[in-house]
């Protein structure tokens, strides 16, 4: 199979994409690395790099989308952009399986909408990340960016698509949390107390109820559903306080000699909590919805980060998640007419 990586998306493009792909390729030997961008440039970097060639792929694309361009006209204006083109072969080759991109979010978001289409009955697609819970499993975050503003219909879907995914990477029953500013059911705004009655009720999604932001990463809950707003929000602060923290640990660690004592003790155990509360590990956000995978990784993915955003990619390109959601949403009732 062959997977679609967008090697000028990103702030650390060309050279830490086109790095994670080869790591990717070293410890996968089952796909092919297809690279959109500046051929000459991904030709320049890959000079003298040891990989099997017959694995790499090099796609032109002579224009690059910004963050700093307004996704819509960028998507129209600029067709040999390798986000644009990577997500156009996507759906027209069946060779192609995936898509990967560190770039632009707005712009993936909208060719993957706009060029793919939805999986019939989805009224909206939604970023679906994974992150690390405290005990070592992972949680669902759902939606993180894609959708600002929502309708209870729109979060309902979130928790069918994102139960569905869960289950394919061997979650059973994944138990589903509404966020909120307090755990009791009558919490919440306006559309928090319209969709809880409608997912209490829902069939397909083992509900929970409500949780507060403070417990996603707890492990209590395997998906948490949200609007995109606030779920960009608590992913945002999330990643922030874990940098904070850790920083702030290393820090008094080294902050007199007695403290570098204790801190070399404690070294092993905190290197091991870091790596359980690494976002990076667990790759980038699939956009659940879209007929095929679109895989957006971080915009300051590091090559190790891009490694595992590309494997995540290969993982889902096995999964049957189309037909699988659209089968959960006829049982839940969720679903849309067109």
């Amino acid at each position: 199979m062959k997977i679609l990586i967008d090697a000028f998306g990103g702030d650390n493009s060309p050279d830490e994409i086109i790095e994670g792909a080869l790591l990717a390729l070293a410890e996968r030997q089952d796909f092919t690395a297809s690279l959109i961008g500046k051929k000459d440039i991904i030709e320049e970097k890959l000079a003298g790099k040891s990989f099997d060639g017959s694995r790499v792929e090099i796609i032109d694309a002579a224009d690059v989308i910004s963050c700093e361009e307004e996704p819509t006209l960028a998507v129209r204006r600029k067709p040999d952009s390798s986000i644009v083109k990577g997500i156009k072969l996507l759906k027209d080759e069946e060779e192609y399986k995936a898509f990967v991109s560190a770039g632009s979010t707005g712009a993936v978001l909208v060719a993957a909408t706009l060029k793919l289409g939805r999986i019939e009955g989805i009224s909206r697609p939604s970023l679906c990340p994974i992150l690390p819970t405290l005990s070592g499993g992972k949680v669902f975050l759902t939606d993180s960016g894609a959708n600002a503003d929502c309708k209870a219909i729109n979060l309902a879907q979130f928790a069918v698509m994102a139960s569905v995914y869960a289950e394919s990477l061997g979650i059973n029953e994944p138990k589903v949390a509404l966020l909120s500013n307090g755990t009791e059911d009558e919490k919440g705004n306006a559309l928090n107390h319209e969709t809880f009655p409608i997912l209490k009720e829902m069939k397909g999604i083992n509900f929970i109820g409500n949780m507060e932001a403070r417990d996603i990463l707890s492990g209590k809950a395997d998906i948490v559903v949200t609007d995109g707003f606030s779920g960009n929000i608590a992913l945002k602060s999330i990643e922030g306080a874990v940098k904070t923290v850790m920083k702030a640990i290393k820090d008094a660690a080294f902050s007199s000699f007695s403290a570098k004592i204790g801190g070399l003790m404690l070294k092993k155990p905190l290197g091991a909590l870091k790596e359980t509360l690494d976002y990076n590990n667990k790759g980038g956000a699939l956009f659940l919805g879209v007929n095929k995978p679109v895989i957006k990784a971080h915009g300051s993915s590091g090559r190790l980060a891009f490694k595992n955003a590309v494997l995540q990619a290969v993982d889902y390109a096995w999964f049957d998640l189309k037909d699988k959601i659209t089968e959960r949403l006829a049982l839940s009732g969720a679903e849309i007419s067109r």
